[in-house]
């Protein structure tokens, strides 16, 4: 039996296998399995895809096949700022937040990731942002908000400003390359961002002319691995490089075509395509 990975030990040479390069209720077994084929050493959880799993009872399974394979839970995907059980605090029942703890406090996560719209003011929202970053400090979580332009947090600009209000060490931004590139595509401000408050950095690929006028049904459907797309990928990662942080590098690619599939064959091409880029930008 090898050893779990620690979420709190993954840094910037580690690559995380996001939840949605694969279908939201994809097989768990074939998640995880192409992940370590892949050599990622972690996971990301969807908070809904964990209340399926308690539900049939296979959460047990679910920390065997972690362990068989050395994996961990990185990440958390995702709950919403304006969530009411992200907004009342609750810790239990049957609420998006509560199930996120519940993740948290069996794996050990190291990041939960968090999504507008926020409603009122930013420093309303900074408040909010703040309050959930309370309550996962007794998890051990950091929180990324993740900017997205289809919402009111839609650069990395928006996030940083709702994250200065909170002013909460454990606080910070989840930069996704795919929001970055079709939206504020500002490669100056990603490489400003301080090295603690960069969480996570997600990474994919895809055209420069959206496929799909809807723009969530763009981005769950139309990303492609690393390197086989129009995006500018180096520019990116040396932007993320230049603020020092050491977060590790999640494969987020929502893609139709692995959908239907075990998930191994696709999962490599991320994987591969990302290491990569990666050197060759070393």
């Amino acid at each position: 039996m090898t050893t779990e990975a620690k979420p709190s030990d993954l840094d910037c040479t580690d690559l995380v296998l996001s939840h949605f390069t694969l279908s939201r209720y994809h097989d768990i077994g074939q998640r995880i399995d192409a992940a370590a084929a892949a050599g990622c050493r972690g996971i990301g959880m969807y908070i809904r895809d964990f209340q399926r799993l308690e539900a049939d009872g296979s959460v047990a399974q679910l920390c065997q096949l972690l362990d068989e394979r050395g994996l961990c839970v990185a990440e958390i995907d995702a709950l919403r700022l304006t969530d009411e059980d992200s907004l009342n605090g609750s810790h239990d029942g049957a609420g998006l937040a509560a199930a996120a703890f519940r993740i948290a406090k069996q794996f050990e996560c190291r990041s939960l990731h968090v999504l507008g719209p926020y409603a009122g003011t930013i420093s309303e929202a900074g408040k909010t942002f703040g309050d959930l970053c309370d309550r996962a400090d007794d998890y051990g979580l950091k929180v990324g908000l993740e900017f997205i332009p289809s919402t009111n947090v839609a650069t990395a600009a928006d996030a940083l400003r709702i994250v200065e209000a909170a002013d909460r060490y454990n606080g910070g931004i989840c930069v996704d390359i795919w929001h970055h590139q079709r939206g504020a595509n500002d490669l100056e401000l990603i490489s400003l961002i301080p090295a603690e408050k960069v969480i996570d950095v997600q990474m994919s690929d895809g055209p420069i002319v959206p496929v799909s006028g809807d723009y969530n049904d763009d981005t769950r459907r139309n990303r492609v691995p690393p390197g086989e797309g129009e995006m500018d990928l180096h520019g990116f990662v040396a932007a993320i490089r230049a603020t020092g942080t050491t977060a590790p590098w999640s494969l987020e690619v929502c893609n139709e075509s692995s959908w239907d599939t075990n998930g191994m064959e696709f999962v490599a091409r991320c994987a591969s395509g990302l290491r990569q880029i990666l050197s060759a930008d070393r």
